[in-house]
């Protein structure tokens, strides 16, 4: 039974005759076979939004029910993939329409004519539960794709193939209580509703980024969330491409959620070139990209992070780690603000909805490292890295706020630091990370004991610098102590020569966590040394003379197969400022 428009508000369309539909149904609108999606009903009206441009449309055109809400395919064929807003394959798209998406096109999510080899994991006989594995498809040189037991479905195999199959075709045979039920590469699963776990773990081992302001003082952890608020310009984005890149997680599903179409041209051009760091395969191998550019239609830019991290959890149940890149999350809200003006609900702070707290929960709590189902004792992550964009780098606005209340890492972005041209810019005074305490136990066995105690005297020094600063303003840095004065300097060390990484340059985009633990070492010896040696009298500037300053300047581009050099720097440093510190006690 079809409805008919009665009302058309932009992407917004009331249709009446729907009282059989069900609420987040998807819908075909006109002869013209628009995508929608019901999300409100009122008696027999539904208030649909389409998630296409619904120009030309008129009062009395009909509206078809699909009966099922809307669903990513899951199968095969994901990695790699660049999709829309709602799962379709742009660049199948891009062939058969052209640059522009047509509107009501009808295309498969994913393609049903290509032919994967199957690898059973399991044999006939065997007791599967849903979560457990059948078998394997190498989709990429990179990922192992783990075909699972459809939830819902237990029992024992009666049936199971190897060989060249499509996503259509039934690879098994599972005999549950009431019947024999065909099992297929291809699985549905509606977006807005999360997938199934037996347990949500507290994260407790870092997800390393090589970035270093980041894994050093505002660590983010394995099925962890975090925000990236920052005004326009300073490099929310490069940010979100650095993690994308570097970020110690097996698969990356990237959201580009109403941001510029340059700038995820820029992913799609650099992706490909990208070799992974374990592999040397290129980094798309590993890659989902969900694009919904600023032009698209703003229903979908709703819809596309719900996509997303349906994909993302998908992979999780495979027991892969996954971050998911969602940028931004203001877009976003913005679609919602949108959609909810439309339907004419009683508006919130600044006109976004009453339930926008609510709904970035939803997203955000989707993420964690879980313990999967299945028969296997077995772990999987989803980290939620999400940007937001408040207008003017006003933190006060209602995204950042609400996402604040949610996510556990901060890194705020200043626009101070971005016109100095110092990269990343996160801000070190107002950042934060609540994961670092939690993950002591993996510091100490994996870096060394004294790391953290580093990332501390890092922070002490920072802050030091913030509180003498307000002095040198007002009457010089020559007021200062020898010692404060050396704080100073070694702030400067800090922030230009650790805390500055260049994204663009071969060995500075990355830095392992072997490599940040020597330079902190070198910085905070340093440290200790000049201190001592001002305490024999020794003057600083002879201090900041000597080359192993230089040297510990250009430390950041020694490269990961090079870091004995580090030995040799630390030998001079200690033989220099060791020789200045004798000949102040012999001068006294």
């Amino acid at each position: 039974m079809a409805g008919r428009t009665v009302k058309i508000s932009g992407p917004l369309i009331i249709a009446e005759g729907m009282a059989d539909a069900k609420l987040y149904d998807v819908v075909r609108v006109s002869e013209k076979g628009l995508i929608g999606e019901i999300i409100e009903l009122r008696g027999d009206k539904a208030s649909i939004q389409v998630y296409e441009e619904t120009s030309g449309l008129k009062p009395g055109d009909e509206v078809y029910s699909t009966g099922e809400p809307l669903s990513a395919e899951l199968a095969p064929g994901l990695i790699t993939g660049i999709f829309d807003g709602i799962q379709r394959p742009l660049t199948t798209l891009y062939f058969q329409y052209g640059d522009r998406i047509s509107r009501g096109v009808s295309v498969n999510n994913l393609d049903r004519k290509k032919k994967w080899f199957f690898n059973p994991t399991v044999k006939v006989g065997d007791w599967v539960v849903a979560g457990d594995e059948l078998g394997y498809v190498n989709e990429t040189a990179i990922v192992k794709h783990k075909v699972l037991v459809p939830f819902g479905v237990e029992g024992k195999i009666t049936s199971i193939v190897k060989g060249e199959y499509t996503i259509e075709e039934t690879i098994a045979v599972v005999q549950t209580a009431e019947k024999a039920t065909p099992i297929r590469m291809l699985q549905k699963w509606p977006v807005r509703k999360g997938r199934p776990y037996k347990e949500k773990l507290s994260p407790n081992k870092p997800m390393v980024t090589g970035q270093r302001v980041i894994d050093t003082l505002f660590p983010i952890a394995k099925g962890g969330v975090a925000a990236v608020p920052g005004p326009f310009g300073s490099g929310k984005t490069v940010v979100q491409h650095q993690l994308a890149k570097w970020a110690d997680a097996d698969i990356i599903v990237y959201v580009g959620c109403g941001e510029r179409g340059n700038e995820m041209t820029d992913v799609l051009n650099e992706f490909p070139e990208l070799k992974d760091p374990k592999t040397g395969e290129p980094l798309m191998k590993r890659t989902v990209l969900i694009a919904n550019t600023s032009d698209m239609p703003v229903a979908a830019r709703e819809a596309s992070i719900y996509t997303g991290i349906t994909i993302a959890e998908y992979f999780r149940d495979m027991g892969y780690n996954v971050a998911i890149m969602a940028d931004s999350t203001s877009r976003w809200a913005e679609a919602l603000r949108e959609m909810s003006g439309r339907l004419e609900e009683m508006p919130g702070d600044e006109g976004y909805p009453a339930y926008l707290s609510s709904r970035l929960a939803e997203f955000y709590e989707r993420a964690g490292i879980v313990r999967l189902q299945g028969q296997k004792e077995r772990v999987g992550s989803v980290t939620a890295i999400g940007a937001v964009s408040p207008p003017g780098g006003d933190l006060s606005e209602p995204v950042a706020q609400a996402t604040l209340r949610i996510v556990k890492v901060f890194w705020g972005l200043s626009s101070a630091l971005a016109y100095k041209r110092h990269f990343p810019a996160i801000d070190w005074l107002i950042s934060y990370s609540l994961y670092a305490d939690k993950m002591r136990d993996w510091y100490d066995a994996q870096i060394g004991k004294e790391f953290l105690q580093y990332r501390q005297f890092v922070m002490t020094v920072l802050q030091e610098e913030a509180a003498l600063d307000e002095i040198v303003r007002l009457v010089g840095m020559d007021a200062l102590s020898s010692k404060d004065r050396l704080t100073m300097e070694t702030a400067k060390i800090i922030r230009e020569d650790y805390l500055h990484q260049n994204a663009f340059h071969d060995v500075d985009t990355f830095t392992s966590m072997k490599k940040q633990y020597l330079m902190l070492k070198l910085i905070y010896e340093f440290n200790s040394l000049g201190r001592a040696a001002i305490a024999a009298y020794v003057d600083l500037d002879d201090i900041l003379a000597l080359s192993c300053v230089e040297s510990i300047g250009r430390a950041k581009y020694i490269t990961e197969e090079n870091l004995d050099d580090f030995d040799e720097i630390f030998k001079t440093m200690h033989a220099q400022i060791g020789d200045l510190t004798e000949g102040g006690r012999e001068d006294v």
